[in-house]
């Protein structure tokens, strides 16, 4: 298993060795593809994102895997909201009633939208909840891909680059 490291829009695979044990496959575990380099989402769309962040402005963590739903926004709103936004690798997303977000915590965590993971977790304002920045994983899709050969997993059934 790995582990995808991100560093505000830069990110690192690492083989990941917090599990006590092999995750098994099953109805509850399962595998996830990302997207290509090609496929995007569009403002409106809806996608969900999951983690084990605070579940209000005030700590503790949520010790519940938490999951919420959230519509992909136009760029433009990011861009108003943050000066480094950048499109083409970038998502923006959120809850305009600002009543649903990720939060401390959830940082990493991925943003599904149609089966597919999409988007990670990337960084917001922390007393504001709309709108949200996720990295665009179809942006680095090859770079993923060249990882995932380096780290010669391409033959385990399931896996990104077995296909």
């Amino acid at each position: 298993m790995l582990l995808l490291l991100l560093l505000t829009n830069a990110f690192v695979l690492l083989p990941w060795a917090g599990l006590k044990k092999k995750a098994k496959i099953n109805e509850y575990v399962q595998n996830i593809s990302f997207a290509k380099e090609n496929e995007h989402v569009r403002a409106g769309d809806l996608c969900t994102v999951s983690g084990w962040g605070r579940t209000s402005l005030d700590p503790p963590p949520s010790d519940v895997l938490m999951e919420v739903e959230l519509k992909v926004q136009k760029a433009k709103i990011c861009q108003q909201f943050f000066r480094n936004y950048q499109p083409q690798s970038m998502i923006c997303v959120g809850d305009e009633n600002r009543k649903k977000s990720p939060q401390r915590g959830d940082s990493g965590g991925p943003l599904v939208c149609n089966k597919k993971a999409h988007g990670i977790v990337s960084h917001g304002y922390e007393d504001d909840l709309f709108p949200e920045v996720f990295t665009r994983i179809s942006y680095f899709e090859p770079w993923i891909r060249e990882q995932l050969r380096s780290f010669a997993i391409q033959d385990i059934p399931g896996s990104p680059s077995s296909k």
